[in-house]
């Protein structure tokens, strides 16, 4: 906070020293670029002032956080000198009963006991992997090791293969998470330990493949996310030439009939390119999903966070980078190599020309998105011919399963990204960004809800999983 209030100071004293370095800047920008400038110029203090509100109520979080903490680890007798006794005791009893209940139900979960363990060595005496599982933990952790389990290869049941992978259980969580944890050996392809995931979570087909070639599969995956990054950028652009009606009139000219037309011009240049964009960009997550499922991950939990990572990222290069590149910039990307000096003030002028476009795709994610995520079209489209097809008189499911986590957090981030951006250039994105998430907040809890009722009996950890994140983004 004093860090944040010193900035602020130091801000404002430059800013009034060189006041005529901004009238000589303002002078040259156009009435588009001058009036974010003019209010960041005269109305700092009130940015500032909200940073220092969020600064105190974080700072508020982590005392309250600190507080429960303490109430949780205490001991009632602790407050018998307490004035307020009654209050304290009331605070623990209700915390107490949410760890009992949150035991109990781990008491069902055997995941939490469980190692994943890969590439096991042969035992030199008896030439098999079990007894080497059996003899190693035996000897390194006596005290919390209970039992092992081998996988094999059923391809074939009448040569069953022993693979070198194995589920190692211990008799507490404490002993699991610390030989998951740990580096069991000197050789880092050797006994490579990790937390096991739910039975209902594993990837089985990916556990028979060997840890070493699991580098060259991610290479080849993050090749093949790039160069779908790279090739998305046709699109991307030719998009960006729509916004831009001066150019589009030159490279395609019947549109000047939009002219004739009052009101088609502005729906053409504005929000017909966000909806173009994001057409484009839906079927990406289903893409990197698929490459994802290459990348041979334990589980499918962690298949989809790789996906995420990779939509983000992907969306960061193309929709926020490109789109400013593609625009404003594209022109002059000769003088910019020429003098490189001169690209920090092009790409500045580039994100405040390109506001209007990013306002507009968020409007258009925050209406057309979310009002499909609660009608659900293509699930229910896909639930219809497959329950007319080869679904046909198998037992139905009452239920419509939505909102992965790869197609909707890396979404939320990018909107997040794009008003952290444009906070100051374009205040006026803000309403809009908010308004954005309250409708998602609105959609996503209710979501949040059925699955909490549909899943509690299927897949706790996803669960728990698209609860505890989903919630939270929106929140």
């Amino acid at each position: 906070m004093l860090h944040q209030i010193m900035f602020g100071k130091q801000v404002i004293n430059y800013f009034f020293r060189n006041l005529w370095r901004w009238n000589n800047i303002l002078e040259s920008l156009s009435t588009h670029e001058y009036l974010p400038c003019l209010f960041l110029l005269h109305r700092l203090w009130v940015h500032f002032s909200c940073l220092c509100l969020i600064s105190f109520y974080g700072l508020y979080l982590l005392y309250k956080t600190s507080h429960l903490l303490n109430i949780l680890f205490a001991i009632p007798l602790h407050f018998s000198h307490c004035k307020m006794q009654p209050f304290y005791l009331q605070e623990y009893n209700e915390i107490l009963a949410k760890r009992t209940q949150q035991l109990q139900n781990i008491r069902h979960q055997p995941a939490q006991f469980t190692v994943l363990v890969r590439e096991i060595p042969l035992c030199s005496e008896h030439k098999t992997s079990g007894c080497s599982v059996d003899h190693f933990f035996s000897k390194h952790y006596p005290y919390a090791y209970h039992s092992y389990q081998m996988l094999y290869d059923a391809t074939d049941l009448e040569q069953l293969l022993e693979l070198p992978v194995a589920f190692v259980t211990f008799k507490s969580r404490w002993g699991a998470a610390l030989a998951a944890q740990s580096q069991q050996h000197p050789h880092p392809l050797l006994w490579i330990t990790e937390m096991a995931p739910e039975p209902r979570d594993v990837l089985w087909k990916n556990l028979a493949t060997s840890y070493r070639y699991l580098p060259l599969q991610n290479l080849l995956v993050f090749i093949a996310a790039s160069l779908l990054t790279i090739f998305f950028a046709i699109p991307v652009t030719a998009v960006q030439g729509i916004a831009k009606f001066e150019k589009l009139r030159k490279w395609f000219p019947p549109a000047m009939a939009l002219q004739l037309i009052p009101g088609l011009r502005s729906v053409v240049t504005g929000y017909l390119p966000s909806a173009v964009l994001k057409g484009f960009i839906y079927i990406v997550p289903f893409a990197m999903l698929g490459m994802a499922k290459l990348a041979g991950c334990v589980s499918g939990s962690k298949q989809e966070i790789k996906c995420c990572s990779m939509v983000f990222y992907f969306l960061v290069g193309n929709v926020f980078f490109l789109s400013l590149l593609s625009g404003s910039l594209l022109d002059e990307i000769g003088e910019s190599f020429s003098n490189p000096k001169n690209f920090p003030s092009h790409l500045a002028s580039a994100v405040s020309a390109q506001a209007d476009f990013f306002m507009t795709y968020i409007l258009t994610d925050g209406l057309s998105g979310f009002s499909l995520e609660v009608l659900q079209p293509g699930l229910l489209i896909w639930d219809f011919i497959k329950s007319h097809t080869y679904s046909r008189g198998k037992e139905k499911v009452p239920y419509l399963y939505s909102m992965p986590y790869f197609r909707v957090i890396p979404f939320v981030s990018l909107s997040i990204l794009i008003g952290t951006v444009y906070a100051v250039v374009a205040p006026l994105l803000l309403p809009f960004l908010i308004g954005y998430f309250f409708f998602g907040y609105a959609v996503y809890v209710n979501q949040v809800y059925t699955l909490n009722f549909v899943l509690s009996n299927e897949n706790v950890a996803q669960d728990f999983f698209y609860s505890i994140i989903v919630v939270n983004a929106y929140y």
